[in-house]
């Protein structure tokens, strides 16, 4: 069955985002739409996915909201299934960053079209800045970016104060997945004194669904917040899959690897695995394969994640 997947974010003062949580369930659950949508006061971040019709009712429902009429979606198409249940959590931040001095509500730094990216980042007085995980830019990256080699998004406050420098790097330009993770980049850094601040709107996804594959600076696939686990250029799906042992996304010569049990360890996690550990992956993946046998849905115990692959099921969190 064909699915639609919707992302989505807008940072807005939300100060009864509490309450919104039940409705908004509800009018998921309706619509037999599932995913993980994020509330906080600072705004709402999700990724949902199911029937087209139910998609964009949730969407409607959630621009009903006066304060979330410009909410806008990105719509992609997928046959996987690519959640198992809807999950709506109220949280401090909707991207977690864990500083009052980034607050995309008083100012972000300058949006730049997907038709005028790869002329800002190809200019050498540019300083172009990945801003996801080390698990995401492994994947895929543009040409020529910097790795902060973050594990999460709260290492970039001391990123940017061990590497970046006001008058060493006057011009900088900041990417990520689907742009709310910038949002907060970016105002950080414009609170820090920096002034020529550029991120691309819309993310790598609205880059790759806007720019044919022949002009493109992107190399790689980009690793996207569900069980699609990567896209292509047109946001068609990717070839990767995720070890269930540490939630690390596996290359082809990773599945080459005599480390690599589908369904239990790669070559990062395999020798670290204790017999217990292994044991229950095993059934787990025992059990998901019975399912699949049957045509039916396996939801089981989701898999352990460490503090380097923390990969969450919204957007850039």
């Amino acid at each position: 069955m064909d699915c639609t997947v919707a992302t989505f974010y807008q940072f807005v003062d939300l100060p009864d985002f509490e309450a919104k949580r039940t409705p908004l369930k509800q009018e998921c659950d309706l619509h037999l739409v599932q995913g993980t949508i994020i509330l906080a006061h600072e705004g709402i971040n999700g990724t949902i996915a199911g029937p087209k019709d139910g998609v964009e009712s949730v969407l409607e429902f959630i621009r009903s909201d006066e304060r979330l009429a410009k909410l806008s979606a990105r719509l992609s198409g997928t046959e996987r299934i690519t959640f198992h249940r809807m999950k709506v959590l109220l949280r401090p931040e909707i991207v977690t960053l864990g500083t009052p001095d980034a607050d995309p509500r008083a100012g972000v730094g300058e949006y730049v079209e997907p038709d005028d990216w790869n002329a800002l980042i190809s200019d050498p007085k540019v300083t172009v800045i990945d801003t996801r995980n080390d698990y995401e830019v492994e994947m895929g990256t543009f040409r020529g970016a910097i790795d902060p080699k973050t594990g999460t998004f709260g290492e970039w406050v001391e990123y940017v104060r061990k590497n970046l420098d006001p008058e060493k790097h006057p011009k900088i330009a900041m990417f990520c997945t689907g742009g709310i993770r910038c949002e907060k980049a970016s105002a950080y850094l414009l609170r820090h004194g920096f002034k020529d601040v550029f991120h691309l709107r819309g993310g790598i996804l609205n880059y790759l669904q806007n720019t044919p594959e022949a002009d493109s600076l992107w190399e790689g696939d980009c690793f996207v917040f569900d069980h699609r686990v990567s896209v292509k250029h047109g946001l068609e799906q990717g070839e990767y899959e995720v070890c269930f042992g540490c939630r690390w996304p596996l290359t082809q010569a990773d599945k080459q690897s005599p480390k690599y049990e589908r369904g239990v360890s790669c070559p990062r996690c395999a020798d670290g695995l204790t017999p217990e550990r292994r044991s229950r992956l095993l059934e787990r993946h025992r059990q998901v394969s019975l399912a699949r046998n049957r045509g039916a849905q396996h939801i089981g115990q989701q898999p352990r994640r460490n503090r380097k692959t923390a990969i969450q099921p919204t957007q850039d969190d």
